[in-house]
């Protein structure tokens, strides 16, 4: 097949989420179908930035406008991040990540209304549309209309790293950017419960949207001089991180899939998350599921993990054994036969 793909979004200095799926995606894709052309496209602003292609079935790197040129002629072209302006190629496909910017106070209405405009355009432009959990399925098919007909869900993967004697001090780690949606004021309130020997780490760039009220919370917490806002993290901090932590937190508001936790478990953290959203569908039973809108049931299960060192050995264990279930090897493979599908 001939694939062309926008591999806008895989620009990024610090790589998280989407960034981090696109690259995945495209990498695999290459690597898992020798025989197969695929074409990396960049929007304007991201093109200068473009790495020269090394694999040698992607053939060239070029602007989106130019894709339609007949040099091309893809047989699918897969927006990697729910962004068709308009069609191209024979067939076409958009992996939808969240809708959250519809469904809560998470952002300005000017980007509010220009999300919305993007994600209905998008789907008019595609012929099937993945999503990354169930969840977001649903939102696709109940916010935008869209038939349960057109859309397949393909989770998103995790890299297990080796196993390896962690090391636990009392800390407890949460990653991602701070941001209402993070609910990060929400977890700062809940470890204040906490003993004094306890320490909560926030690695994630301080830049989210209402991050400077959550900022503003966290200086004046009565425990703030056991709160680390460590922003934006490097892979080897993160590692070391994970390898250091007694308790991952995540009660996030709404995600489309949560990738964090998936990291988590794969590093053996016990897990605790949100009860909403995708969360659950991610977690299984492997992590400690509570009301993120509850401030006490959140204090109550970091409470719950801190003191009971055999329950957070569980979480660890199980929370591993569900990461194997989640690789990238499996989401390529899923999102070819997507491919497959539409050529036939």
């Amino acid at each position: 097949m001939r694939i062309a793909l926008d591999a806008t979004y895989s620009i990024d200095k610090h790589p998280s989420g989407i960034a981090v799926y696109s690259r995945e995606i495209m990498n695999g894709l290459a690597a898992q179908h020798p025989a197969d052309v695929f074409f990396h496209c960049y929007r304007a602003k991201q093109y200068r930035s473009a790495p020269d292609e090394t694999a040698p079935n992607v053939e060239v790197r070029t602007l989106l406008p130019l894709l339609g040129g007949s040099f091309m002629r893809p047989q699918v072209f897969h927006a990697l991040n729910q962004r068709v302006d308009r069609r191209l190629g024979k067939r076409v496909v958009a992996t939808f990540h969240d809708l959250f910017v519809m469904t809560g106070e998470y952002s300005s209405p000017q980007f509010r209304r220009r999300f919305i405009k993007q994600a209905q355009v998008a789907e008019q432009n595609s012929d099937l549309i993945i999503t990354v959990s169930q969840f977001t399925a649903n939102q696709v098919h109940e916010l935008l209309d869209v038939p349960r007909s057109r859309i397949r869900v393909v989770p998103h993967g995790v890299h297990l790293p080796a196993e390896k004697t962690r090391v636990e001090e009392k800390i407890i780690l949460t990653v991602g950017a701070i941001q209402l949606r993070k609910n990060t004021a929400r977890l700062v309130e809940a470890f204040e419960t906490l003993p004094g020997a306890w320490k909560l780490v926030l690695a994630g760039a301080p830049s989210g949207f209402g991050a400077e009220e959550i900022l503003q919370r966290i200086e004046a917490s009565r425990a703030k001089d056991r709160i680390q806002v460590a922003g934006y993290v490097t892979a080897g901090e993160l590692e070391r991180l994970y390898s250091r932590a007694a308790i991952f937190a995540f009660p996030s508001l709404d995600e489309g899939f949560g990738m964090p936790v998936l990291e988590a478990m794969a590093h053996g953290v016990p897990v605790l998350t949100s009860n909403c959203s995708a969360m659950p569908e991610v977690a299984g039973d492997a992590a400690l599921l509570v009301d993120p809108k509850d401030t006490d049931a959140i204090a109550g299960g970091l409470l719950e993990l801190a003191r009971n060192e055999e329950r957070r050995a569980s979480f660890a264990r199980a929370g591993r054994a569900r990461a194997e279930l989640f690789t990238w090897e499996s989401a390529v493979k899923k999102t070819y036969g997507v491919y497959e599908e539409l050529v036939r």
